[in-house]
C-alpha cells in the first residue's frame, strides 16, 4: 500500500515538473501574440556571466521619473504606467506605488535611488540572451551602434499584457540584432 502511495506522489510531482514551465511559456506566448508593443530605448552596458551565459545587459533611457510624493524607499516595488511619445516610444504617463484602476499598460519596477523628486529604477526586463556563437559580434555590434552618433535608433521591443512583460528583440536602426550582426 505504501508503494502505491508512494507512485501515486511521484505521477503528481512528475505533473507539476511538467505544467509550470509550459504554463510559463504558455503566459508569454499569450503576451506575444495579444500584448502591446513598446519600444524602450537604451543605453549601452554589455557582461559576460559565466553562470546564465551570454547576454546583453539593457539599460533603458526611461528609466527616472520627476515626482512630488517624498516617501520613495530604496528597493520598493512600483507600477509604471506607459504610453507612447510622438515619435512611437514608450514613454512614462504616470507611476504609483499601489494598482490603480485604470486600462493603461504597466510594468512593475523597483526603486533603484531617490533624491529630491526624482525617482529612479530599474525595468524588469534589462537582459536579452543571445546564441552563444553571435553574443560577442551582437554586443560589440550594440556597443558600437551605442556610440555612434549617427545610428540612436536603438531599442527594445518589449510586448506587454496585463502585469507581464516580454522583451522580445533588440533592434539597431529597425533591424534585429541577430541580422544586424549577420550584415
Amino acid at each position: 500500500m505504501k508503494i502505491i502511495y508512494l507512485f501515486i506522489l511521484f505521477i503528481v510531482v512528475a505533473l507539476a515538473q511538467i505544467f509550470v514551465p509550459i504554463q510559463m511559456i504558455m503566459d508569454n506566448e499569450d503576451t506575444l501574440v495579444s500584448g502591446t508593443v513598446y519600444k524602450f530605448k537604451t543605453r549601452p552596458v554589455d557582461p559576460t556571466d559565466p553562470f546564465r551565459g551570454k547576454y546583453i545587459t539593457l539599460q533603458y533611457e526611461m528609466d527616472h521619473f520627476d515626482t512630488k510624493d517624498t516617501t520613495y524607499v530604496v528597493g520598493e516595488e512600483i507600477y509604471i504606467y506607459l504610453k507612447n511619445d510622438q515619435e512611437g516610444f514608450a514613454d512614462i504617463s504616470e507611476i504609483s506605488k499601489i494598482p490603480m484602476e485604470t486600462k493603461k499598460d504597466y510594468v512593475t519596477a523597483r526603486v533603484t535611488y531617490y533624491y529630491n523628486g526624482k525617482v529612479n529604477f530599474q525595468l524588469p526586463f534589462n537582459t536579452f540572451y543571445m546564441e552563444e556563437t553571435k553574443a560577442y559580434d551582437a554586443e560589440m555590434a550594440y556597443v558600437e551602434a551605442n556610440r555612434d552618433s549617427l545610428s540612436n535608433n536603438i531599442y527594445a521591443l518589449v510586448y506587454i499584457k496585463d502585469d507581464r512583460a516580454v522583451l522580445k528583440d533588440v533592434l539597431i536602426d529597425d533591424i534585429p540584432i541577430k541580422e544586424y550582426v549577420e550584415k
